[in-house]
């Protein structure tokens, strides 16, 4: 983009300077006393470019950064995200946000990455990409369990718990609280099957 400069993504993330924009800025939002944007408008923005992209948007923040400002969005799909495909939706998310005046008067660099191993399990998307992993997860009336995903679809999850197989147990989405990976060192992935959620 005329006025703007790019830099190559680094590992996990795409960012994109952009230059200044002539229009009014925004409220602040939340905590964030440096955004001038509101980062719903953001989402309702970016929200179809992503989805046309085959991709689900996680998550969108807009922090200070001196005195320019940081939009950071997080986005997944079922094959995972590339540093390709971060440059790319970089490049695409771009463009629509100079078609429009959310990001208001100030410069910004614009940041894409994938979700990190500390994103909670909250949707059936979440569990169904987390197949294969362990994670401790709160049931409902049984408290924290430790399991390793073996499926997940439209109806639930279900778990190996403690890594036996023979104590496989199957979870209503409704029983389950906010599902957190467990990080494994050197352990071998299990031969596992998923059925899709069709989300």
């Amino acid at each position: 983009m005329p006025g703007g400069s790019r830099h190559a993504p680094r590992p996990g993330a795409a960012p994109a300077n952009r230059p200044p924009r002539n229009a009014a800025a925004a409220s602040p939002r939340g905590h964030d006393a440096g955004a001038s944007a509101d980062e719903s408008r953001i989402a309702d923005v970016i929200g179809p470019v992503i989805a046309a992209a085959g991709m689900d948007l996680e998550s969108v923040r807009v922090t200070a950064a001196g005195r320019r400002r940081l939009l950071r969005v997080v986005v997944d799909s079922d094959r995972g995200v590339s540093l390709d495909d971060a440059a790319a939706i970089s490049r695409e998310l771009s463009a629509a946000l100079d078609t429009v005046a959310v990001m208001g008067d100030f410069p910004y660099t614009l940041e894409v990455s994938s979700p990190g191993v500390d994103r909670p399990l909250t949707d059936r998307r979440h569990w169904r990409r987390a197949v294969g992993r362990l994670v401790r997860v709160t049931v409902a009336d049984s408290g924290p369990v430790v399991g390793r995903v073996v499926a997940a679809d439209a109806d639930g999850v279900t778990l190996d718990l403690e890594g036996d197989p023979d104590n496989r147990r199957r979870f209503a989405y409704g029983v389950l609280g906010a599902g957190a990976i467990q990080v494994e060192f050197g352990h071998p992935q299990a031969e596992l099957g998923a059925a899709g959620d069709g989300h």
